[in-house]
């Protein structure tokens, strides 16, 4: 494969991008309205949480048949359906009044955007190799955060007038679809041949970023699942909590163009632990934070780090995979991704209870750090054994 002979026309590859906004936030649309709909449906806090996280959980359940769809029927058909279904599964919310079904219409929300992701996904690594396929990477990270810049600050400003508006920016869909429709084709792929040994290590490599993602997407979740109700205390509406949930996405953008440049002066795994360690530190300025000023600062610098994990994970899954088998490989990723965006809230409901929400960040916060840290130390001492043997 050669990028010259994949790479498709621009509005093709611009077309790639706009659907990648709709994705990695697509639950989190809702999170200004989160304390509304609390009083609205006389429910537990938690039980409003699942609203926005019964998406994630749809799109765990179903991204490895997202990927068997890719890889057998094609990206296309999978992609258009997908956005097809992203648009009237998502403006639904709009129209229901009860909260069960309201539910049904975010769970098959979350079966589109584990289709959308995959398919943007498989076709980028279809479409491009080395150097430009890690800077096509970034441009989908970078593409999925900035959906979050500007749809997050937008469904705060719609909430305040009434928490059912923000269901309308899911109509955005329909309007990439036409493009995808008219400017992206199912390119060629051919079978690559894995020796057995080498299928073994791959496969332990594939799932060892799988369950990092998991735990990576657990902690950063916790922005606009558990935000809108820290900033509660401090008096902040629905408005201003839009754009500070949106914080966290906003210097994603900036984490995941810089991450071509990055990849191509440090190894994956020094970019890995970099990543984490950002996210800690971030988390723990918010639980520590006194003023709003402090929470958007940790926001900023755990963005970073979220913004160069993803590309990174996405990369070496597609090195690691063979080309008739990469949907299924980057579908697990998804998998992982919002499967820990679904246990979130539940895994930190707990310690929320003990703790409180800003101890919470702060706890979260120092495990990463000090996670990284170690990770960093052990990397160390195995490149110096190796110079020494």
């Amino acid at each position: 494969m050669t990028t010259a002979r994949h790479a498709p026309p621009r509005v093709a590859q611009a077309t790639l991008l706009a659907a990648a906004t709709l994705t990695i936030m697509a639950a989190a649309i809702i999170a200004p309205s989160l304390p509304a709909m609390t009083e609205v449906f006389d429910t537990a806090d938690v039980l409003v949480r699942l609203a926005l996280t019964v998406t994630s959980l749809a799109i765990a359940i179903s991204a490895p048949l997202s990927g068997t769809v890719a890889d057998r029927v094609g990206r296309r058909p999978l992609l258009v359906g997908s956005l097809a279904l992203y648009a009237v599964a998502g403006t639904a919310g709009y129209f229901v009044s009860d909260l069960a079904v309201l539910l049904a219409t975010r769970a098959l929300l979350g079966v589109a955007v584990g289709g959308i992701m995959t398919a943007v996904g498989a076709l980028i690594t279809d479409w491009f190799d080395g150097p430009r396929r890690a800077s096509f990477l970034g441009m989908q990270q970078a593409s999925a955060s900035l959906g979050g810049v500007v749809f997050l600050p937008l469904a705060g400003v719609l909430a305040g007038l009434d928490w059912k508006l923000p269901f309308w920016i899911y109509a955005v869909s329909a309007l990439i679809l036409p493009f995808a429709v008219l400017t992206i084709g199912e390119p060629a792929r051919a079978a690559t041949p894995v020796a057995a040994s080498g299928a073994s290590r791959n496969s332990l490599r594939v799932y060892g970023i799988y369950a990092l993602a998991l735990v990576a997407t657990l902690a950063f979740y916790m922005a606009p699942t558990q935000l809108p109700f820290l900033l509660t205390d401090f008096h902040v509406g629905p408005a201003v909590t839009g754009i500070v949930v949106a914080g966290s996405t906003l210097t994603g953008v900036v984490g995941a163009l810089a991450f071509p440049a990055l990849r191509s002066k440090v190894t994956p795994t020094a970019i890995t632990t970099t990543s984490i360690g950002l996210l800690g530190l971030g988390w723990l300025v918010i639980g520590t934070a006194g003023s709003v000023a402090l929470i958007v600062a940790g926001l900023l610098v755990g963005g970073i780090g979220v913004g160069l994990v993803v590309p990174n994970l996405n990369l070496r899954l597609a090195d690691l995979a063979a080309p008739d088998r990469r949907g299924q490989a980057l579908s697990g990723l998804v998998t992982g991704i919002f499967l820990g965006q679904f246990l979130s809230p539940l895994a930190i409901q707990p310690l929320i209870q003990t703790i409180g929400v800003a101890g919470t960040f702060a706890l979260s916060g120092v495990a990463m750090t000090v996670g990284a840290a170690m990770a960093a130390l052990f990397t160390l001492q195995q490149n110096k054994n190796r110079k020494v043997a």
